[in-house]
């Protein structure tokens, strides 16, 4: 195929793309998938044995909206222990049916509309309709790759105008698999205490970090847990996306008026669910540090396979992705996800997903047995030779 047909046959916008993406990819065989953001590894062992154990007592009625008094207990006692944050379980905390929920009820219970809310770029792109569907709007933060994709303070308030009411964060980052430095958390702390803005500190790669990174919830430093709002849950640190558990740690009033949306839209999360992260939270902790190794093995390979290929890239240093340049290769991310899904059956989605001007990323994920992500990165070796050599 020349790049000219493989141009033509490439749909022009980003949502297209990714539909038409994985609409052409389920027409395949022997597709490797490195676009989906699901761990593919396995529910540790104690904690289907929860799930069953609520199942035999007969565990199954509705819990309160707020979840289960046991489990909001078990995320406190878990904030205190791993990230130095103290909270009331029963007025500051509450369950949700997943992060995408969590965070649909944050931006319900605390925008009126016209508030600003500050937001990196590029971004988790979930958080954008949930503003929207609030009435706010989002004020986008620049980051870039020479910075690892760092939030910087002074462009944050560079930003804050009367109307800003927030700034919000994922750290460690989707898409980027970047990082808020310490420094950086603890300087963003200062200018939220001397705006009297509100923090949201997506935490739910928070397990995920590799080589010297280091992880800082911001809740815990002098003056922050006030107006912090903490997201949280299962599905990333012990594979249970299926679960559909999130949690949030918030001001009572925060959590309060997130109860109150929560009881007139679902009524509470699933009680097997919540049975079973009381397990996750309180039980043995190994499993979530050999998962990370085996992600970290899984990201040493893809790393030496995109250096190899002559990709770029901000230092990933947390998460479950690479967010890969693609300028570097001379071949534009939209048509390269194109090609590396109908030439070498990788499916890879480009970074207009997460932003609408990031034409020269793509978010590979570290989510194959490190065999089949071997498999992949060979693919897609050959994939790029191939271009080049037509391209000569």
């Amino acid at each position: 195929m020349t790049t000219a047909s493989a141009n033509e046959a490439i749909p022009r916008t980003p949502s297209e793309l990714r539909d038409a993406l994985m609409d052409l990819a389920a027409t395949m065989s022997d597709v490797i998938s490195l676009g989906l953001g699901d761990p593919d590894l396995a529910t540790p062992p104690h904690i289907i044995a929860a799930a069953k154990g609520a199942m035999d007592r007969g565990d199954l009625g509705l819990t309160p909206p707020a979840g289960l008094p046991e489990l909001r207990r078990a995320i406190a006692a878990k904030l205190h222990r791993e990230n130095g944050i103290d909270v009331d379980p029963m007025r500051e905390v509450i369950v949700t049916t997943g992060g995408q929920e969590a965070l649909f009820l944050i931006m319900a219970a605390i925008i009126d509309p016209g508030d600003e809310i500050l937001v990196p770029d590029p971004r988790y792109s979930s958080y954008d309709d949930a503003i929207e569907m609030a009435g706010g709007r989002m004020v986008f933060v620049p980051s870039d790759e020479a910075h690892d994709f760092d939030l910087d303070p002074a462009e944050v308030e560079a930003r804050i105008t009367p109307r800003t009411r927030a700034i919000l964060y994922v750290s460690p980052s989707n898409p980027t698999a970047g990082m808020v430095s310490p420094s950086n958390i603890r300087r963003i702390a200062q200018i939220a205490q001397d705006h009297d803005l509100v923090v949201i500190s997506d935490e739910i790669y928070e397990h995920y970090v590799y080589d010297d990174a280091e992880h800082l919830s911001i809740a815990s430093l002098p003056g922050m847990k006030e107006r912090t709002i903490t997201v949280n849950g299962a599905s990333k640190t012990f594979a249970m996306t299926g679960f559909r558990i999130g949690y949030v740690a918030g001001p009572a009033h925060v959590v309060d008026a997130m109860v109150r949306l929560k009881a007139v839209i679902n009524v509470a999360a699933p009680t097997i669910s919540q049975w079973a992260v009381v397990a996750a939270l309180n039980g043995p902790q190994e499993c979530v540090e050999e998962m990370r190794q085996t992600y970290a093995a899984r990201r040493s390979l893809l790393l030496a396979a995109l250096d190899r290929m002559g990709f770029t890239y901000g230092a990933p240093r947390g998460a479950l992705y690479v967010w890969a340049n693609s300028a570097s290769t001379g071949i534009p991310s939209t048509e390269l996800s194109y090609r590396f899904l109908t030439e070498g059956r990788v499916l890879i989605f480009p970074g207009t997903g997460f932003g609408g001007q990031w034409f020269d990323y793509m978010r590979i994920t570290l989510l194959q047995p490190i065999d089949i992500l071997e498999e992949a990165a060979r693919r897609m070796e050959d994939v790029i030779a191939r271009y080049r050599k037509g391209a000569e």
